[in-house]
């Protein structure tokens, strides 16, 4: 099997944080790709094009003429450090996000935060004097802002985890994040001004994203609907396929479902006395899968 296959293999049969990296480091690359072959031709006006395609313009005249922006500069990086510490803290977060929650809801609180940090990138360079005279020349790529957004809403949701850092031990991930975003939006605002401001818009985000689930509103909910109706267009259909099952008596069915509630009940009585790192593996995945079912 070649490396594009594995790396084929791997898309497909990978969790969704797995394909949300994937995806950063593909258009990475075709970035990279538009840059060396514009030095080839002694031609650099072949990655500024490229970039402008991708990039969210602050100019809202500039954004209505290309809309699609305000979710591929959320995919977009240009230089090697920046895909690879946002990828790195995605990679470490995201982990976390879904020990405890779905891979559904990771992809919406991904995409919201990066919305929602352009839209307050777009707002605040149209409204503060401090950027008259930038707006028709500033544009914003990266995924800070859904990195922001995973960030603040996995560390407002369990607040006290605990993770262990190297030199400093185990902190719980709150102060982890608080320390983040301190260092990564507050100081030096005047340096990369847009990409801070997106940031707060993810953070934003992220943690009124949190605070709706624990009141039982998933505020990505309708977003999912969307993203599944053209992952459902472009997906091949199946072909179908006519199996003849026995059905199962009364008695088995109601023992089967008996059977699964209780160990459901099992699990949950377990986590109650120890906390979900006493689960097993297998017991994570149990209560993981039930999970799936109920979104």
């Amino acid at each position: 099997m070649g490396i594009w296959d594995d790396i084929k293999k791997t898309f497909h049969s990978g969790s969704n944080l797995i394909k949300l990296i994937y995806i950063n480091i593909g258009v990475f690359l075709l970035v990279t790709l538009a840059v060396i072959i514009g030095f080839l031709l002694n031609n650099p006006s072949i990655s500024e094009i490229t970039l402008q395609q991708l990039a969210v313009p602050a100019s809202l005249k500039a954004l209505l003429v290309k809309p699609w922006t305000l979710v591929t500069y959320m995919f977009t990086h240009k230089d090697i450090w920046h895909i690879l510490f946002n990828m790195l803290w995605l990679y470490w977060f995201g982990r976390i996000f879904l020990e405890y929650l779905d891979q559904r809801k990771l992809v919406a609180v991904y995409l919201l935060g990066g919305i929602s940090g352009a839209i307050v990138y777009i707002l605040s360079f149209n409204i503060f004097p401090a950027f008259t005279g930038l707006v028709s020349e500033s544009v914003a790529i990266g995924a800070s802002a859904s990195v922001m957004a995973v960030v603040i809403a996995i560390a407002a949701y369990v607040p006290d985890y605990s993770v262990n850092l190297f030199l400093l031990g185990r902190i719980k991930i709150k102060y982890v994040a608080l320390a983040i975003f301190v260092l990564t939006t507050v100081m030096d605002f005047s340096v990369n001004s847009g990409g801070k401001l997106a940031h707060i818009g993810g953070a934003i985000l992220g943690y009124l994203y949190t605070i709706n689930l624990r009141k039982g509103h998933d505020i990505g909910k309708g977003f999912n609907r969307i993203i599944d109706f053209f992952v459902t267009l472009f997906k091949p259909r199946k072909k179908l396929r006519v199996t003849y099952k026995k059905p199962a008596s009364d008695y088995n069915y109601n023992k089967t479902k008996a059977d699964h509630q209780a160990k459901i009940n099992m699990i949950l009585d377990k986590i109650s006395k120890g906390g979900y790192d006493s689960l097993t593996k297998e017991e994570k995945d149990t209560l993981f899968n039930e999970s799936q079912k109920k979104n």
